[in-house]
């Protein structure tokens, strides 16, 4: 119960950076981005799906990209996390 309470809070940063991005706040982006990646240590990566752990484990590629990537890989990974933290 605990890591789905963790990805729900991640998807909603995730998502919110994903929008600062694609507004052009990338400061603001950053900062939640920054808060995705610190709960991203919470999670217990051995009791979640593969392929949420492959996802997680992908999560710090998002600051290496250009901002339209970095955008798109948000929402993107917000989208697992929010459909793993539902399940």
């Amino acid at each position: 119960m605990k890591n789905k309470a963790i990805l729900g809070a991640m998807a909603m940063d995730l998502k919110r950076a994903a929008l600062s991005y694609y507004r052009g706040s990338d400061a603001i982006a950053e900062r939640f981005l920054e808060e995705a990646l610190k709960r991203k240590n919470e999670v217990d990566i051995n009791s979640v799906k593969p392929y949420v752990a492959k996802r997680l484990n992908e999560l710090e590629n998002i600051k290496k990209e250009n901002n339209e990537k970095a955008a798109e890989d948000a929402l993107l990974y917000s989208t697992i996390f929010q459909n793993a933290s539902q399940t």
